[in-house]
């Protein structure tokens, strides 16, 4: 189910693969005017893939493949650093971030998510630790763990290895999990409040 919102992100890659379409790659990667003047997408938004997408993509990616997922609403410090040290735990890192509904579920809090998840999607997107982008439905990521069987699972926060969802999977078909500990004192419930207090 795409998120609910008017664009949809892109699906697949247009022409080459977009895991070698990157603007690292590319050096005239500046957004160019389409044919209706409007510049094109960057990119970075072709790490976007929706889930039911994701078989043809993975293929794409060198391996082995690591998995994290969260909501991501405000990145902040916390967030990119534990994203860049789970990318250093393989050779690909594949983020996927919870839906809207998927967020409000988890009672983060009045009127979260903050930013839609289009806009949560290109975020992350845009970061270099992320070779793909995708997000799930659910209230836990466990299915789509079974779906993508990445060699690693990674989970930011004081999480006990076992207690993270897909551990058991992930570990019987050999693969290993890591908990990656804050390193910074960030919070995107705190950023909220602190904003809050600033409105008034």
């Amino acid at each position: 189910m795409p998120p609910p919102r008017s664009r949809a992100p892109r699906a697949a890659c247009t022409g080459s693969c977009a895991c070698s379409n990157t603007s690292t790659d590319r050096p005239d990667s500046a957004p160019r005017p389409g044919r209706s003047g409007v510049p094109s997408p960057p990119d970075f938004e072709n790490k976007i893939c929706a889930p039911d997408a994701l078989g043809a993509r993975l293929d794409c990616l060198p391996r082995p493949l690591v998995f994290t997922n969260g909501v991501f609403d405000l990145l902040h410090r916390g967030h990119v650093t534990c994203l860049a040290r789970a990318r250093a735990l393989g050779a690909s890192l594949l983020v996927a971030l919870n839906s809207d509904d998927s967020v409000r579920r988890l009672a983060k809090g009045p009127g979260r998510p903050v930013n839609a998840l289009e806009d949560r999607l290109a975020v992350v997107a845009a970061l270099e630790a992320a070779s793909l982008v995708t997000w799930f439905e659910d209230d836990t990521p466990l299915d789509l763990i079974l779906k993508v069987r990445p060699e690693v699972l990674a989970k930011g926060g004081d999480w006990k290895p076992e207690a993270i969802v897909g551990a058991r999977e992930v570990q019987g078909w050999g693969g290993t999990v890591h908990s990656i500990p804050f390193e910074h004192e960030c919070s995107t419930t705190a950023l909220i409040s602190k904003l809050s207090g600033l409105a008034r």
